[in-house]
């Protein structure tokens, strides 16, 4: 009887391992499971690298869309939440409860939770973020483009808002996307922040070299006029 090599379950006849048919040795049940676990836990594995480099500079967080992009399956990534490596955030989004906790979770989070790539924080909370204001919202703001209507459940917290922005008008502020200054007190001087929050916000960002002498002015004329 013909002996077959079957790798990690040494020596066995051929009979044992599986059916014969036709001269070919059919893998028994528990050779092709045991190839299956280690293909998935293989697969885990490299989804769990790739979305970590990911995480590393989103605060622990990774969007469904994101592992998506990576080529990572909606198999590998709930055996991933299944297992505790991942656990949900809000819808579509995820978070590695081995990363730190951060104090700047919360903000990230909104901007991922849009699941729009264009969002950044803005307005007010980017006035706050740069600590040129003693402006204290209450939600966060966050901005997307016009075309984007958001109507996903977990949003009690945020302030959308719907703006096309430029690439210059969008920096980083704690590793999260931010309108710039001058751009977040010309949003604010339109959705209707005191005026007096405004300016301490044009007079602190130059002060802290956020906005240069022509800004400052510009803005301060734009925030004049509102009175006029």
């Amino acid at each position: 009887m013909a002996i077959a090599r079957l790798p990690l379950f040494g020596w066995r006849t051929a009979a044992s391992a599986g059916n014969i048919v036709s001269g070919i040795v059919r893998p028994s049940v528990s050779i092709v499971s045991w190839f299956r676990y280690t293909s998935d836990m293989t697969e885990r594995v490299l989804a769990r690298d790739e979305l970590w480099d990911v995480a590393a500079v989103q605060h622990g967080f990774v969007t469904a869309r994101q592992a998506a992009d990576l080529g990572i399956t909606k198999h590998a990534l709930q055996m991933l939440v299944h297992r505790g490596t991942l656990t949900r955030a809000a819808f579509g989004v995820y978070r590695f409860p081995r990363y730190p906790v951060g104090e700047y979770d919360g903000h990230m989070l909104a901007v991922l939770w849009t699941r729009a790539s264009e969002a950044c924080l803005s307005h007010e909370t980017a006035l706050d973020a740069y600590g040129i204001s003693d402006v204290n919202p209450n939600r966060i703001h966050v901005t997307v483009g016009k075309q984007r209507r958001l109507r996903r459940s977990g949003g009690e917290e945020y302030v959308v808002h719907y703006e096309d922005l430029t690439p210059a008008q969008v920096g980083w502020w704690q590793e999260i996307p931010t309108v710039t200054p001058r751009t977040a007190v010309e949003q604010c001087l339109a959705y209707g922040t005191p005026t007096y929050l405004l300016r301490q916000a044009i007079e602190r960002g130059h002060a802290q070299g956020y906005l240069k002498a022509a800004e400052r002015d510009e803005l301060a004329e734009a925030i004049e006029g509102r009175h006029e």
